[in-house]
Formats: structure tokens, C-alpha cells, sequence
């Protein structure tokens, strides 16, 4: 069973808003209304983006990226920096 675009659209407009509010009624750093209205977000992004490719083979110019992958390029930076000599002239 697919989704309509047009609803997955208006889903992540409606996390993109809670969001906003989250955000801007922070209490901290690591609030947890913002943490959960930041993967609503993402969450709702990917549904909207299968649902815009299945209806219309189309997709978006934006990316989710996940932690994962922010710690193996994290990860690959610093194994590049290891392989540097620094040579004094």
C-alpha cells in the first residue's frame, strides 16, 4: 500500500513545525522534545521521499545523514591524518 504524496508532504510540514516550537522552547542542551521533534523530522522526510518516488520516480535535492555515518567519516579523518608526515625543510 503506498502513500499519497501530497499527505506525506503534509506530514513533514507538520514535523518541520514541531520542530520549530521544540526548538524554540528549548530547556537546555539535549532537551528531549527537541531530540524527538529533530527524528519526527527526519522520519517524516524519508516517508515523503519514498512516497514522491514511488508515485513519481522523483526525489529531492536533501539527505538524512545519521550518526553512523558522521562517526565513520569522523573515523576516516582521522586514520587520513596518521598516514601525514610532517617534513621540515
Amino acid at each position: 500500500m503506498s502513500i499519497d504524496p501530497r499527505v506525506a508532504l503534509q506530514s513533514l510540514t507538520s514535523a518541520l513545525e514541531e520542530h520549530l516550537v521544540a526548538a524554540s522552547t528549548r530547556r537546555g542542551d539535549g532537551d528531549p522534545a527537541v531530540e524527538a521533534a529533530f527524528f519526527a523530522v527526519a522520519d517524516a522526510f524519508e516517508v515523503y521521499e519514498d512516497a514522491l518516488y514511488e508515485a513519481y520516480n522523483e526525489v529531492t535535492p536533501l539527505q538524512v545523514f545519521d550518526d553512523e555515518e558522521e562517526e565513520e567519516d569522523e573515523e576516516r579523518q582521522v586514520d587520513d591524518d596518521e598516514d601525514l608526515e610532517i617534513v621540515d625543510e
